[in-house]
């Protein structure tokens, strides 16, 4: 019995884990941002930021492994990340919020285009 071999992840897929990943590291640092300023608008921003987070992480556990829902999870990653991004925009002024905005706009761009792929 001759071993299976598993095709190599597509250029595509491979750059939508890396935007999850990204994403996902960027949030972690915005949370820790978030927990040392304070304030009832930072407590609102990380409910956002913590499903993003949890969100993208699995979204690129399950492309990585080829899981058949991979494309599911990367349709409901999107819109995790379109929330996380709508949140931090709430604060233009901080720069941290404004980056982990704009990794998350990149992610849900590249998992939008994934959700609609054949994985």
């Amino acid at each position: 019995m001759q071993p299976t071999t598993t095709p190599a992840m597509s250029q595509e897929t491979q750059d939508c884990v890396e935007a999850c990943m990204s994403c996902h590291a960027v949030c972690e640092e915005t949370m820790s941002s978030c927990m040392q300023k304070g304030g009832q608008a930072q407590m609102q921003i990380m409910r956002a930021l913590i499903d993003c987070t949890e969100m993208t992480r699995c979204c690129a556990d399950m492309m990585m492994r080829r899981s058949p829902l991979a494309a599911e999870m990367c349709a409901l990653c999107a819109r995790a990340c379109d929330m996380c991004a709508e949140a931090c925009r709430a604060m233009p002024d901080d720069p941290q919020m404004a980056r982990c905005a704009e990794a998350c706009r990149r992610c849900a761009d590249m998992c939008r285009t994934m959700a609609g792929a054949t994985m």
